[in-house]
């Protein structure tokens, strides 16, 4: 494959993508992986001689010495990027924040918006969404209240105080227009939080940011692209099920709009069974299958909750396609699980040849494969049809 790929989770996010863009970037022939949604609440596990790492900010590319362009459409969180950046740095990629460029109208993830975001799903006790509590929801919401005051009810939320303008990653070149920013900010949430955040040592940090990355404007880096998405098509902001769902567009749509009509293949990521972190639907949920497939790198979350799993379900992996406005290709992990089965309109039927079997029911060629967590075990495949 030597055009742009869009790389989307078909189910409820930990599909695979993570070590199916690490595939995609193994053999240096990819200039860049893009990412076009989301923020510091992902968790992409790429295992690759001898190393392991999460990716939450960083492109997925980034062992494969792939370098990370985030996004406008990325909600970016310099504290914990500056942390995956030293984890980065422990398992020998050097000067990691020389591989990441990002744009200067990305929102800034702030600890105020992520002690709202923790806050509000405190509250809803046996309600909670399944948050992460990253301050995702938040940073969206509040970037959603220009022209909006006190009182006002904006996406169900009621407006506390006074809002400004969202802090964007170019405001850390601005000391003073960050601080003007920032003190709005700490004014708006003090009634939900308090004022315990202190915004001249957020000022400090973030020009240390602004000195170490680089900020440009949102032209796309030369060469051939991997655009890598985070969570899933059924937990987008639209076509998910709320109030389950991310403050994120998941399907291309974003990834289409950067690159402006240029052409590209999207690449939709499924496991062989069904999974779910956190609380929301799960209709093929099934005790059994979540004791024989143990996870090495998923577990119950303080916010998100448990780590959950079920049969592979036809309907919404076709509704998930449908959403994206259809796919090119498949991405096929967790191919080493045996004794399968699928969730059909016809009842539950036995797995036997998930590769051909989800190729005939979805329409397309299955392009790349994971048959277990290394890179070794992932093949990137010549687009055919079974």
């Amino acid at each position: 494959m030597n055009d742009h790929v869009i790389v989307v989770g078909l189910g409820f996010g930990d599909e695979g993508k993570g070590a199916v863009v690490d595939a995609l970037c193994a053999n240096g022939d990819v200039s860049a992986v893009v990412r076009f949604n989301g923020g510091a609440q992902a968790a992409h596990n790429v295992i690759a001689d001898g190393r392991h790492h999460t990716f939450s900010q960083f492109g997925s590319g980034t062992l494969a010495g792939v370098p990370t362009r985030l996004s406008r459409h990325v909600l970016v969180e310099p504290i914990a990027l500056a942390t995956e950046s030293r984890e980065l740095e422990a398992i020998g990629v050097d000067n990691p924040l020389s591989l990441m460029s990002i744009d200067t109208n990305a929102l800034l993830t702030t600890p105020f918006h992520v002690a709202a975001n923790r806050a509000r799903e405190n509250a809803r006790g046996d309600g909670r969404h399944g948050s992460c509590g990253k301050g995702i929801g938040e940073t969206a919401w509040y970037g959603l209240l220009a022209g909006h005051t006190k009182g006002e009810v904006v996406e169900g939320q009621e407006v506390l105080g006074y809002p400004g303008p969202a802090p964007r990653v170019g405001d850390c070149l601005n000391p003073r227009m960050l601080r003007q920013r920032l003190d709005v900010l700490a004014k708006f949430y003090e009634p939900l939080i308090g004022d315990g955040i202190s915004v001249d040592e957020l000022v400090m940090l973030y020009r240390a940011f602004a000195d170490a990355v680089r900020i440009t404007n949102d032209q796309l880096p030369e060469g051939r692209l991997v655009f890598e998405g985070a969570q899933g098509v059924l937990l987008d902001e639209t076509y998910g099920f709320h109030p389950h769902t991310t403050w994120s567009t998941v399907v291309p749509r974003n990834a289409r709009e950067l690159l402006d009509g240029r052409p590209a293949r999207v690449i939709g990521v499924t496991r062989t069974y069904q999974t779910r972190h956190g609380a929301g639907p799960l209709p093929t949920e099934d005790a059994g299958v979540l004791a024989r497939f143990p996870e090495a790198h998923n577990g119950t979350g303080e916010f998100q909750g448990a780590w959950r799993a079920g049969h592979l379900d036809a309907e919404l992996l076709q509704y998930a396609v449908r959403c994206c406005g259809g796919i090119d290709g498949l991405a096929v992990t967790h191919l080493d699980a045996t004794g399968l089965q699928v969730a059909t309109i016809e009842g539950l039927v036995e797995l036997v040849d998930p590769v051909a079997y989800l190729s005939d029911l979805l329409g397309v060629g299955v392009e790349v494969t994971g048959a277990g967590p290394n890179r070794a075990d992932y093949q990137v495949r010549t687009p055919v049809r079974i």
